[in-house]
């Protein structure tokens, strides 16, 4: 065999090996970003950090969230466009900047596969976080507006249940056993925690002012709440359901993500309008100490951490972009424009 013959079976061997890998190497996951001002969620690909599409929602997306499976993503929103005219004046809006959106609340449900609106449920008043069960069958949807979480059942995209919580619950997380949702309840300063068995509240903790939202590391030996009136997280027990210490971060923390190893908690911190953060601050939890702080971008709101453990995605709230850090190596490795007022981050597994 010729020496040019053998060049062309090898050649032609790389092409079908590169062929049949193809999809490995094209099957980048996908960050979604609710861009609270503009109506839209904004798409990014986790391998190329680079927004690849834009997807028309209800007025005022504040949340997203990606279900355990990746197939859908629900978002928090108000509703249909043309219900602007229900929204409450500015003078009746919550002061906090990082409240719940105003207007008759629904969660949209959109298919990943495709980016698609497939679903509209109706929910409570001034919807903010939405978070889905480890097996999918139940959404838990906190309403600002009248003191609430709607528990929506998935496979109907019916409200089945709706759970008395504290004074305007926001934030909202799932225990890692599946057992329990912890609101963080915003003008309450306490977090509500659900039994997701019996659909109820069985207990508030004091936490201190401001309470945004709520973490748990894995392992589940310890929960998180950010204080957003304290610039500090609070570090609480779930066995006890008490406070055990405080870890001052930076202005207004706002979400909060710990680490897939349970070493690192991970937090946003927003600032104000007149006066941006523009850090992450990251705890290490066996310590708890702050162990690095990041400069991001004005506005560092939302927050998540891909399933490796080794990138962050930030959303910017007053500079409408994301960043993209790198955890190991404690800097941005990149910084997505999105759409306006970008607030709530998911991203698939």
């Amino acid at each position: 065999m010729n020496a040019n013959r053998i060049k062309f079976l090898i050649a032609t061997a790389q092409i079908t090996l590169l062929a049949a890998a193809g999809p490995v190497f094209a099957a980048g996951g996908k960050v979604y970003v609710a861009d609270e001002e503009s109506s839209t969620v904004s798409v990014i690909d986790t391998a190329s950090f680079k927004k690849i599409g834009s997807i028309k929602v209800g007025q005022g997306p504040h949340n997203v969230q990606v279900t355990p499976d990746g197939k859908l993503l629900w978002v928090t929103n108000n509703g249909e466009p043309a219900e602007a005219t229900t929204k409450m004046s500015p003078k009746e809006m919550p002061k906090s900047e990082h409240g719940a959106m105003a207007g008759s609340g629904a969660v949209w449900v959109i298919d990943t596969a495709t980016d698609r609106v497939i679903a509209k449920v109706p929910v409570g008043m001034h919807p903010a976080h939405v978070v889905v069960a480890q097996d999918g069958r139940h959404a838990y949807v906190t309403n600002g507006g009248d003191n609430s979480v709607s528990v929506v059942d998935t496979s109907t995209q019916q409200v089945v249940e709706t759970i008395a919580v504290g004074n305007f619950p926001h934030g909202i997380r799932i225990s890692p056993d599946g057992k329990q949702a912890w609101v963080a309840n915003l003008k309450g300063g306490t977090v509500s925690v659900i039994d997701t068995q019996t659909k109820r509240q069985i207990a508030q903790i004091a936490v201190g002012k401001g309470p945004a939202q709520v973490a748990f590391a894995p392992d589940g030996r310890l929960g998180f709440v950010s204080l957003s009136e304290e610039n500090q997280v609070a570090v609480i027990d779930p066995a006890s359901r008490k406070v055990l210490r405080k870890i001052a971060v930076g202005t207004t923390p706002i979400q909060i993500y710990a680490t897939p190893d349970s070493r690192l908690l991970l937090v946003a911190n927003q600032g104000s309008r007149a006066k941006p953060g523009t850090t992450v601050s990251i705890i290490d939890i066996a310590t708890d100490k702050v162990a690095a702080t990041i400069e991001t971008e004005r506005g560092a709101h939302g927050i998540v951490v891909d399933r490796d453990g080794r990138h962050a995605f930030v959303t910017n709230t007053y500079a409408n972009t994301v960043s993209v850090l790198d955890i190991a190596e404690r800097k941005v490795l990149a910084t997505v424009p999105v759409g306006r007022g970008p607030n709530g981050i998911s991203m698939t597994p």
